[in-house]
């Protein structure tokens, strides 16, 4: 997928952790569908994160419990968990793609390192803010599980 730059500024993000976004917000309108369509997508499990707060839904896969290589995981050593989604008073995801992948979404403005990221494969993805952010989003997301399936 290609993606063109993200309009405006970034948004303001926590400094200490857990990382979060606090500024420019998905509405509820608009988190509800993108939840909604992540866990819709082919393959996806829903459960809780391993390795975030109470409110974050983890994307696992249904064929695939192990990691290929830890930089695939958010949580390595433990369940793959390629994707997850904060809570709607956050609205970011953080996702594991290849590293060149994930240099570009800096450099187009619509992520930035995780927080504890330990591979250069974890990112923090802005919460959409349209409908046409929703689809870049939804897409992100698609391409991490396929990361995580070796795709």
């Amino acid at each position: 997928m290609a993606l063109r730059l993200r309009a405006g500024e970034r948004p303001e993000v926590s400094v200490s952790g857990p990382q979060t976004q606090l500024s420019q917000r998905s509405s509820p309108e608009v988190w509800g569908r993108l939840v909604a369509a992540a866990l819709a997508l082919p393959g996806v499990v829903e459960g809780h994160g391993q390795v975030s707060p109470a409110s974050t839904r983890a994307l696992f896969l249904a064929e695939r419990a192990e990691e290929r290589t830890p930089e695939t995981s958010l949580a390595p050593g433990q369940r793959l968990e390629p994707v997850h989604l904060h809570g709607v008073e956050d609205t970011s995801i953080h996702l594991c793609l290849p590293s060149a992948r994930g240099q570009e979404l800096l450099a187009l403005g619509w992520a930035e390192p995780h927080q504890f990221g330990d591979y250069g494969t974890e990112f923090f993805v802005y919460g959409p803010r349209d409908d046409n952010e929703l689809q870049v989003v939804l897409g992100l997301i698609a391409e991490s599980l396929a990361f995580a399936r070796g795709e």
